[in-house]
């Protein structure tokens, strides 16, 4: 890399870092390319991305970014996976994490919280932002129907009550 592209990849991980709401740092411990592969279409089905960068060079994008302390975290082959959503990238690399002995947590941000690899894990764990939706939307809902059950309930009662009388004066 000569010096323009350097400085270009330090820009674009720095608007990478300002924008996302949280980044995980993971180590390389010999992943083949399938595998690499594999987990970046994890993390994009996810709705986060993966990104090899060199340590020297994040360390220099993290500057001026609520994720100025993972710094410390960047030594040896690492990797980062970031998303706007707090959980997915945790949720995404973790699970690969488990099915995959070669890829390592090592740490991560949430904003400018520092997690440690257990952190991840935490996170990973908790649901997902359109998970709560779907949860929130169902607790909005489930008033709105038992409030229609409940006004129902009369007339039914009513149309049986009906339908007796009627099959008894027919017999």
């Amino acid at each position: 890399m000569d010096r323009s592209q350097k400085s270009e990849a330090v820009a674009e991980l720095n608007a990478i870092f300002n924008e996302v709401g949280v980044v995980v740092v993971t180590r390389n411990l010999g992943l083949t390319v399938a595998q690499s592969t594999e987990l970046r279409g994890k993390m994009r089905e996810a709705g986060a991305s993966y990104k090899v960068a060199k340590n020297r060079l994040a360390a220099l994008a993290l500057k001026d970014t609520p994720y100025v302390d993972l710094e410390d975290l960047l030594s040896g082959p690492t990797a980062l996976g970031y998303s706007e959503d707090p959980v997915a990238a945790a949720k995404a690399a973790v699970e690969f994490a488990k099915s995959n002995d070669k890829l390592e947590i090592v740490g991560g941000s949430m904003g400018g919280q520092m997690l440690d690899e257990a952190g991840i894990k935490a996170l990973a764990s908790m649901p997902s932002l359109d998970e709560l939706r779907g949860t929130i939307v169902g607790l909005v809902n489930a008033p709105a129907t038992k409030i229609a059950q409940v006004v129902n309930a009369p007339a039914n009662k009513l149309a049986r009550v009906f339908g007796a009388y009627g099959a008894q004066e027919a017999a």
